[in-house]
């Protein structure tokens, strides 16, 4: 860890120029101080400032080699510290698979690494160092931090309390190892239950119940001193493509756009937001240009910066997704986003390429200099408010009192309990008692557990039943079960008091069908639990019982567990509508149903 001399030394020209208050969020930055950092910037600093992004490896100046040659191959630069040297970048972004979270002492140390490799630069700043941070199926830090429901769970608990909680202890822990901006919460409202990217990190159908959890837990990280950023402006929730991997076009009116999915952004811009990332999206009804969201003019300076009043930070979401690269080449795309009122520029493909193109529109006319001054200015301000001019570096002692706390994780379980959904339960079958249910087989679905959880979920549920008093044995069945593994199954149910089935995203004609009405024919008593999609209950009709915990994530796996055993009651209610399987236009379970005990 760097010593207080060093860090002094460090930051002390900077901090000398910008005197600013050091609470996260209170009162105004001196913008008159801002603008003259600014001044004092070269060209190539300023484009530099524009970007955030990936560099590989658990160190800013000692990675492994193979962490060192993917850089070389992608970057053209050996190390985070080499990154920032040579492009002056303004923003970095953690991912697992860029073995940048290996864990939480690490992290800090990767953090400092890279702040101290800016701050020591001629007229050097400090870095936002950002993640995707969402909880649920989508987390780039894991274990031992704290880990919480995801964002539909959120949602069918409702509990805006909760949510800032989530927000607050989070943000604490994210400072602690030196990650101050978090993309999330995801602010789209999800009406599409087929929409392959979003589904449950989004907090729900109901734009006002989305809206007071986005503003909670935005509350609640920005009061922890990390900027939160609700995404994907100007909406995701209806979509059917994957904007990593296509073009999606939203076919909403205006009209419909203002009643649902402005809903939650307009809370967000109330609640102080730092920054909101925008999406790879066609919206004819907003801008029929053909453009996506991102590279659209009227969409993010003339709805998002003028209309809804939002002047902090905009951030794309990844350029190097498909839904911003079909019309454009990626030496047009940076350029196109910041005519169109974007200031940081995410993750591009091959940054040489986007850097050097943004300095050159500058350098040709096509951008002024003067426009990128006003997203420095934004970005600077961000800085300053998230006290990085005082307080760059992570602190290893504070990584210890603050990361995985046991009141951090009792806290993580308490909110977990709150969203657990019971939707069926024939015959009073639930809860499950130990006298006459003790031998559980679960089966079901183990997708690949999100990052830092224990997994697989079958092992999870039967170690979680078996610590509550029952003796459980798990069976992983998979999301397409062969016949032979569901004969298997079958066999072994004929052994167990009662059967646990973990579902994933089940669809008309999914062996995961066979599997549910072949166990129920054994007589045994049959739990499915929808461990992602809480759609599931719509294809398993012959179920006598069904649970949804909207991930598989430890934490929800373990309250889906005690609600099984009556350790505690259900008590999530639908944050979604769950239409009928042979009638999409018929509702089965509403917008707020869900049982107790």
């Amino acid at each position: 860890m760097p010593s207080r001399r060093t860090v002094l030394a460090a930051t002390a020209g900077v901090t000398a120029a910008l005197a600013i208050g050091t609470d996260a969020y209170a009162g105004t930055p001196d913008d008159k101080k801002l603008r003259s950092l600014i001044s004092r910037m070269t060209l190539p600093e300023k484009v530099g400032q524009l970007f955030v992004m990936r560099v590989y490896g658990h160190s800013a100046t000692a990675p492994d080699q193979a962490d060192i040659d993917a850089n070389l191959k992608e970057i053209g630069v050996r190390t985070a510290a080499e990154l920032i040297a040579r492009y002056r970048v303004g923003g970095i972004i953690y991912f697992t698979w860029a073995h940048n979270t290996r864990d939480p002492h690490q992290i800090a140390g990767l953090s400092n690494g890279i702040q101290r490799a800016s701050l020591t630069q001629p007229r050097g700043l400090p870095v936002l160092v950002a993640t995707d941070q969402e909880h649920g199926i989508v987390c780039r830090v894991g274990a031992p931090a704290t880990l919480f429901p995801g964002a539909m769970a959120m949602g069918a608990g409702g509990s805006r309390r909760d949510a800032h909680t989530l927000g607050r202890i989070s943000g604490a822990e994210l400072r602690a190892i030196g990650i101050n901006q978090d993309y999330s919460p995801d602010a789209d409202v999800n009406i599409n239950p087929a929409n392959p990217v979003i589904g449950v990190r989004s907090f729900g159908a109901d734009p006002d119940a989305v809206a007071g959890l986005v503003a909670a837990e935005v509350a609640g990280y920005q009061s922890s001193s990390v900027a939160a950023t609700a995404k994907h402006f100007p909406g995701h929730g209806d979509t059917a493509v994957d904007s990593h991997y296509g073009f999606p076009v939203i076919t909403h009116s205006r009209e419909l756009w203002e009643k649902l999915d402005a809903v939650p952004f307009r809370a967000a811009v109330r609640a102080g937001i730092g920054s909101i990332m925008t999406a790879h999206i066609q919206f004819p009804a907003l801008d029929d240009s053909g453009d996506p969201a991102t590279l659209s003019h009227p969409i993010l300076t003339g709805i998002l910066r003028g209309e809804l009043g939002y002047d902090g930070v905009v951030v794309t979401d990844s350029l190097g997704m498909e839904g911003v690269r079909t019309k454009y080449g990626d030496d047009r795309v940076p350029v196109l986003a910041l005519k169109a009122g974007v200031d940081q520029l995410l993750n591009p493909p091959d940054l040489a390429v986007a850097w050097n193109a943004v300095l050159k529109a500058v350098q040709d006319g096509e951008l002024t200099e003067a426009r990128l001054d006003e997203s420095l200015l934004r970005i600077l301000r961000l800085k300053a408010r998230l006290r990085l001019f005082e307080q760059p570096y992570a602190d290893g002692r504070g990584v210890d009192r603050m990361v995985g706390t046991g009141a951090h994780l009792a806290a993580a379980d308490r909110i977990a309990e709150r969203t657990t959904t019971l939707l069926v339960n024939e015959g009073r079958l639930l809860p499950l008692s130990r006298r006459t249910h003790r031998k559980i087989l679960v089966v079901g679905a183990d997708p690949a557990s999100p990052s830092g959880t224990t997994g697989p979920p079958t092992g999870v549920l039967a170690k979680a039943l078996t610590d509550l008093g029952f003796t459980a044995t798990a069976l992983s069945t998979g999301t397409a079960p062969s016949a032979a593994t569901i004969a298997k199954a079958v066999a072994a149910a004929q052994d167990a008091d009662a059967v646990v089935m973990a579902t994933y995203n089940v669809t008309a004609g999914n062996a995961q069908q066979t599997l549910a009405a072949q166990l129920v024919a054994t007589g045994r008593p049959v739990v499915a639990l929808a461990v992602r999609n809480p759609y599931d209950v719509a294809q398993l009709p012959s179920v006598p019982a069904h649970l949804a915990s909207y991930s598989w994530t430890d934490v929800e796996l373990r309250a889906a567990a005690r609600v099984i055993a009556g350790k505690v009651a259900p008590r999530g209610r639908l944050p979604v509508p769950v239409q009928k399987a042979d009638d999409p236009t018929q509702v089965l379970y509403p917008i707020g149903y869900g049982l107790s005990y």
